[in-house]
């Protein structure tokens, strides 16, 4: 299985840090996050991950360079490293269905890949997780109890993704007028999901279906889960909930000092 990592945010929350830091360089314990990352999933068994790159693209460039467990190209890929690539959004921020469609070429015919957020720590189980997609799932989405309070919706039986709310505003969408949120399971998304390739056609008609504007240099710009919202009609979109799921979303300053804590916690 390959991987994605989600590395090209701009990371507004994180300032002042990220006003001479791309997000995914910003330190804990002494490594920058993107390392946590992509070491979490060589320990998985995952050799290979693309990476999208935007904000301060060259400094991520330059770190990856520097790191001898890493290999650029796949004449680099000596035992034990790990293969880069570099989707590269420079020249247009392509939120989050938009870089996995630009990734297309990385992608492609590889089954199955994983997405990670770059400022994504927890104490997942990858192969676990792996273990549980099921053959026809389009997309398997880890879910947990969690506070928050924007919530994915999830027929209680199948645990198929019928629909969001935000219990701040009041707001919600659903797949079909016969779901009634009260009755479905409410589960806070995690930021790591699998994905089979099948999605890569299925984001070419929803790019062509909604009418977005398409660049063929740049690329689309779109939300993945307005995708799975739309592809949650027809195709089997699922959560998984990971029991004791530790999680820090390490997106804001006040985050850090609990990033340090679980990470400490975890050697």
């Amino acid at each position: 299985m390959k991987a994605m990592i989600f590395a090209a945010g701009l990371g507004t929350r994180l300032k002042p840090i990220t006003d001479t830091l791309p997000k995914a360089l910003v330190p804990v314990c002494g490594k920058p996050l993107i390392e946590h990352v992509a070491r979490k999933l060589q320990c998985s068994g995952i050799g290979e991950a693309v990476v999208n790159i935007h904000y301060f693209a060259d400094k991520i460039e330059e770190w990856a360079r520097s790191q001898e467990w890493i290999a650029l190209s796949r004449d680099g890929m000596a035992a034990g490293k790990m293969l880069f690539e570099f989707s590269d959004e420079r020249e247009l921020l392509l939120e989050t269905g938009g870089a996995v469609l630009y990734a297309r070429r990385y992608l492609e015919g590889c089954g199955k890949f994983l997405i990670h957020n770059v400022d994504i720590l927890s104490n997942c189980d990858i192969r676990w997780f792996e273990s549980q997609v099921k053959d026809e799932a389009l997309a398997t989405l880890l879910v947990s109890e969690r506070k928050t309070t924007r919530f994915l919706l999830f027929e209680p039986a199948t645990m198929r993704m019928v629909g969001w709310m935000n219990t701040d505003t009041g707001d919600y969408s659903v797949v079909s007028p016969d779901i009634v949120p009260a009755e479905c399971r409410a589960l806070a998304f995690s930021g790591i999901h699998i994905l089979s390739d099948r999605v890569l056609a299925l984001m070419e008609e929803y790019v062509k279906e909604k009418g977005l504007p398409v660049d063929e240099v740049k690329g689309t710009r779109f939300p993945i889960m307005s995708f799975y919202m739309w592809a949650a009609v027809k195709n089997p979109v699922y959560g998984v909930v990971a029991e004791n799921l530790e999680f820090i979303d390490v997106g804001k300053l006040d985050a850090l000092k609990s990033a340090e804590d679980f990470i400490s916690g975890n050697i």
